[in-house]
């Protein structure tokens, strides 16, 4: 089955729970990325969920932790969030943090017609959930960043946006367009003007469902790796299993170079 493969012409790399948790490196990832990964004959996209920061700010991040990442290699599902927003033509109530907020400059939101919801715990209350419920009803789309059900902070998992997207769909009886992974739009968006097809590219990520999963909907293989919110038996809960389930992005990386150019 392998053999008839197309040889690798792009790795995908999700940041958060991969590459560092918070402010710490995942040990060993700056080399992988800068030694191993940046000498192959591969082009590298950044794919992302995050939605407590903006752009920029992300980068910043990246780059105190010692990373070698331009900005344009980035793809985020605030991104893919604000192209939607344009496409349809609508004002978003925004559900997002703060620091995100940037990420939509120039977007009108004085009149909402559509809601919009990302992590964004402080706007996680009764009020805004109901505000945001009332939009629904009188017909605004609900639009999720993505729907994780959890990620990995520093002192434990922690809830991600999911269950409050699922809570709004159950109590309007809607369904809401979701943009980041695991949605297969989303990888091949990120695949734009790589030039490849998606039987070309591999992703490595720690969520078993919308990184690898995902990923293996639109045609590419998954690397799951062992960090991040990655728990025991993750890689029972997609069908197909993941490609390949790793320690670490540095071993990730290893077995690129190894099997699959």
């Amino acid at each position: 089955r392998m053999a008839a493969r197309r040889a690798l012409k792009a790795v995908l790399v999700d940041l958060s729970g991969t590459l560092h948790i918070e402010d710490s490196a995942v040990p060993g990832a700056q080399e992988a990325l800068k030694r191993q990964l940046r000498g192959a004959p591969v082009t590298i996209r950044f794919v992302t969920n995050t939605t407590k920061e903006c752009k920029r700010d992300l980068l910043e991040r990246l780059m105190k932790l010692g990373f070698d990442i331009a900005e344009n290699e980035i793809f985020t599902s605030l991104t893919a969030a604000r192209n939607l927003l344009e496409q349809k033509q609508v004002q978003p109530l925004l559900l997002v943090d703060d620091k995100a907020l940037p990420d939509f400059t120039g977007i009108a939101t004085d009149d909402p017609n559509a809601v919009v919801v990302g992590l964004a715990p402080e706007h996680f209350h009764y009020d805004m959930m109901n505000r945001a419920f009332r939009l629904i009803l009188d017909g605004a789309p609900l639009i999720a960043i993505h729907k994780a059900r959890y990620f990995k902070k520093k002192d434990g998992l922690a809830l991600g946006p999911g269950p409050f997207v699922t809570g709004l769909e159950y109590a309007t009886d809607t369904k809401a367009i979701v943009v980041g992974k695991p949605e297969k739009t989303f990888f091949l968006e990120a695949l734009r003007g790589a030039g490849c097809a998606p039987e070309e590219a591999v992703m490595i990520g720690d969520d078993c469902r919308d990184d690898v999963g995902g990923a293996q909907n639109a045609g590419m293989r998954g690397i799951l790796v062992r960090t991040g919110k990655y728990r025991p038996a993750d890689e029972d809960k997609i069908n197909p299993a993941p490609y390949l389930t790793c320690e670490n992005f540095p071993e990730a990386v290893e077995h690129i170079l190894e099997h699959l150019l």
